[in-house]
């Protein structure tokens, strides 16, 4: 479509209306409307070319909702189905993790309780033909496995499996389910008393997998808990609210909303949570936000635990999801939430959606990921907590208890490459397709690989030698001595997670890669060396 540029005079007339005072809103949005209307009318008859109605109408949607804020959003109806599947906990499909791997579908590995587990489906099964449609050796990329083996709950697909040991193709009916998304990544024992769980997204599902993994780490004897949040957007409000609850003893204030036609609106602690007793520590980053930040804000605010690592993002605003009547939507800003200090957290958005992104590449830049000295806190932005008092921050994230820098130690340039391409990844998954009954006659269980696998020096320098062989003229890859005397430990340690979650299950990975996450071990450290005391928190008030 040619010469968009009246979409410019479009979005001016129809933002007046948010430009003058509230008694004449209602008249001018009238006005805005007609005018908007009128536009699209003259573009369908007049305009030089043809108009795809449709898409400029989008169009306009979407930059008029960039200049409110960043996060008021459009979605077309495609689009909100497929985003709405995390926050449902689950979408509908024949419930596989997959990799296209030498032009074929492998089955990584079938998701617990799906249909393909169910029929017996295995980890390493290649997926070669769907219905008619041969998927092996013709290009097959990630969006056509998508299309060929997502679909409605109770239809059914044909599909046809090559399985190592086995001369025929076997054929699978599979009849599509829901199949869970998980949110708890992972919930293990990090120490005899210290529990550990990763939690992912915030979901409608996500509250049941959280009570269930405390539930088996009490009677694990956990004393004390490390919640990790890193790289957790947030998600819906309500789970977030739950999430805290959990944590806090009953009418503790958890969160508080209010907006410009909503008036505030209080949320305490209702129930007796599985975790109000003992020391508790939430790990946080530059990717934690929202519903990520009002569990940490709410913990922070009662000095109910400690939160460590670094600044998180800064989302302090409250979405609501309005139809369009075609089956599309919006997210619309419609209120602001605080903690129960009275902080928003919310980050500044005034110059443009375009800085807002930008802004994580703007910290790494000043130096904030090594040291918290770089920041401009002003005392308009202080506050203090509910009981002790300590000065916590508004205005731009939480900042954490205690600050973890990024660690930089294992970083060669071997290093980043090898993580740029996910190259430890698909050495990873070959290596456990060529050798997974020997791993599992070796090691029958996880515990067993986790306490006792190693990577042998030959397999090793194997690695080494094939991610060298996947350079290229224009993009060569080359581990050096001095590459490997800085990441080899790293290197190795990831290696083995990834066969380990191939070979077992997704938490197996994080049972093993924490010991490369710098904000888990001191997290451990802060537990075990007084530091947790040190800091005078009101945990023992809880009991």
């Amino acid at each position: 479509m040619k010469n968009l540029n009246f979409l410019h005079l479009a979005l001016s007339l129809s933002f007046a209306f948010f430009q003058i005072s509230p008694a004449s809103a209602q008249t001018t949005a009238k006005q805005a409307s007609s005018k908007f209307a009128t536009l699209l009318n003259m573009l369908d008859r007049l305009y030089v070319d043809s108009v795809d109605m449709e898409v400029l109408v989008e169009t306009a949607i979407v930059n008029m909702l960039e200049e409110l804020d960043p996060h008021s959003v459009y979605f077309s109806a495609d689009d909100l189905k497929e985003a709405n599947e995390p926050l449902d906990g689950s979408f509908e499909g024949v419930g596989v993790q997959f990799n296209i791997f030498k032009d074929t579908i492998m089955v990584v590995s079938p998701i617990a309780g799906g249909p393909s587990e169910r029929l017996g489906i295995r980890a390493g099964d290649r997926i070669v033909q769907v219905e008619d449609e041969y998927v092996a050796g013709v290009g097959v990329t990630t969006k056509d496995v998508i299309r060929l083996l997502k679909g409605p709950k109770g239809s059914m697909v044909k599909v046809f499996i090559k399985r190592d040991g086995e001369k025929n193709l076997l054929e699978f009916n599979i009849e599509r389910d829901k199949i869970p998304i998980f949110s708890v990544m992972a919930a293990h024992m990090v120490e005899p008393t210290i529990g550990y769980i990763k939690v992912s997204r915030f979901a409608k599902t996500t509250m049941e997998e959280l009570r269930s993994a405390l539930q088996t780490l009490n009677d694990a004897g956990m004393k004390d808990l490390i919640l990790d949040l890193q790289g957790n957007g947030g998600g819906m409000l309500r789970t977030a609210i739950h999430m805290s609850d959990e944590f806090l003893s009953k009418d503790k204030l958890i969160v508080y909303t209010e907006g410009r036609t909503f008036p505030r609106e209080n949320t305490h602690a209702s129930y007796e949570g599985l975790f109000e007793k003992g020391r508790l520590i939430i790990l946080m980053d530059g990717g934690s936000a929202s519903a990520s930040e009002i569990v940490a804000g709410a913990v922070q605010d009662w000095d109910r635990g400690l939160i460590v690592g670094r600044r998180s993002f800064g989302k302090g605003l409250v979405q609501r999801p309005i139809k369009l009547g075609d089956g599309s939507a919006v997210r619309m800003t419609v209120q602001k939430y605080y903690t129960p200090a009275g902080r928003c957290i919310q980050k500044p958005y005034d110059n443009g959606v375009e800085s807002y992104r930008n802004e994580k590449y703007d910290r790494y830049e000043n130096g904030e990921l090594l040291s918290l000295d770089s920041l401009d806190l002003p005392d308009s932005l202080k506050y203090s907590t509910r009981l002790k008092k300590r000065t916590v921050y508004g205005g731009g994230g939480i900042l954490p208890d205690i600050f973890v820098p990024i660690d930089t130690t294992s970083n060669s340039p071997a290093f980043r490459t090898l993580l740029r391409k996910g190259l430890m990844s698909r050495y990873a998954l070959e290596y456990v397709d060529v050798n997974r009954i020997k791993i599992l006659e070796a090691y029958p269980t996880e515990d067993d690989f986790v306490n006792d696998y190693k990577i042998s020096e030959s397999e090793i320098a194997k690695f080494r030698a094939w991610a060298e062989s996947e350079g290229t003229e224009d993009d060569p890859i080359s581990i050096s001595e001095e590459d490997w005397a800085i990441s080899g430990d790293a290197i190795t340690l990831r290696l083995k997670a990834f066969i380990g979650r191939n070979a077992y299950k997704q938490s197996t990975f994080y049972r093993i890669i924490g010991d490369l996450n710098e904000t888990l071990q001191e997290a451990i450290e802060i537990l075990n060396d007084g530091r947790f005391e040190n800091s005078k928190l009101a945990h023992r008030t809880f009991k």
